[in-house]
């Protein structure tokens, strides 16, 4: 674990960390660190068992680095991400995607609901702004995954699985998340439902690119993922 040096920032800031959970970023990952070091110098980048340079690249600016062993998922990722920042004091936790896909410029309008009150949770929503290069393959994925939440979490949402969220303290201290991997976005949800959390959507844009997209969910994964969903629902 490797600590930032403090950097001056607004009082309103002080309790704002950035969690980025990353598997095989070693490419992409410096360049979402860079853009974030003038916003927050609290940001922890959780290494998820990579096999290149992800863990050099982070070491590279002032974050936390945690890692873990074995690729567990990014949902375990994020919970270690979280129970850090809140061991350390967190008011606030955002959740910051290592590949690119998310600006920093959205973190701003993210944070405010939670900051001034009126939200527990933001999710950020790419259909309330913008997917640049989101194919249309992909796009009906992403739909098809509204409605499956629609019907089986009984939370309305434009956007289902948008890794750019905000967490109040007190939100963030209620999420227990125990899918490990991509399923980890709708157990999100489910919990904000049973706890009676408040929740904003808010706009924000996604950059889509190629190598992004290879890493992204297939078909089939989307279609077990719902099938684990839909079996723990079963199992309860």
């Amino acid at each position: 674990m490797r600590l930032p040096v403090e950097t001056s920032m607004n009082d309103a800031d002080a309790g704002l960390w950035i969690i980025i959970p990353a598997y095989n970023e070693g490419e992409r990952l410096g360049a979402t660190l860079a853009s974030l070091a003038a916003f927050s110098p609290r940001v922890v980048v959780i290494d998820d068992g990579s096999t290149d340079g992800t863990a050099v690249e982070a070491l590279r600016h002032s974050v936390w680095l945690l890692r873990h062993s074995l690729n567990r998922g990014q949902g375990a990722a994020i919970q270690t991400g979280i129970d850090f920042a809140l061991e350390r004091g967190a008011e606030i936790i955002v959740t910051f995607d290592a590949d690119g896909q998310h600006s920093v410029r959205d973190v701003a309008a993210l944070v405010e609901p939670v900051r001034n009150g009126s939200a527990d949770v933001a999710l950020g929503s790419r259909f309330l702004g913008s997917a640049v290069g989101l194919p249309q393959g992909r796009r009906l994925i992403l739909k098809l995954g509204i409605v499956f939440t629609r019907i089986f979490s009984r939370i309305r949402v434009t956007d289902t699985h948008n890794g750019l969220r905000a967490f109040s303290r007190a939100a963030a201290e209620c999420i227990c998340i125990t899918h490990d991997r991509m399923a980890h976005a709708s157990e999100i949800l489910d919990q904000i439902r049973a706890y009676g959390l408040r929740y904003q959507e808010v706009p924000v844009t996604i950059h889509y690119t190629p190598g992004t997209l290879a890493k992204g969910q297939s078909s089939w994964n989307a279609l077990k993922m719902a099938g684990q969903l839909i079996l723990g629902r079963l199992l309860r």
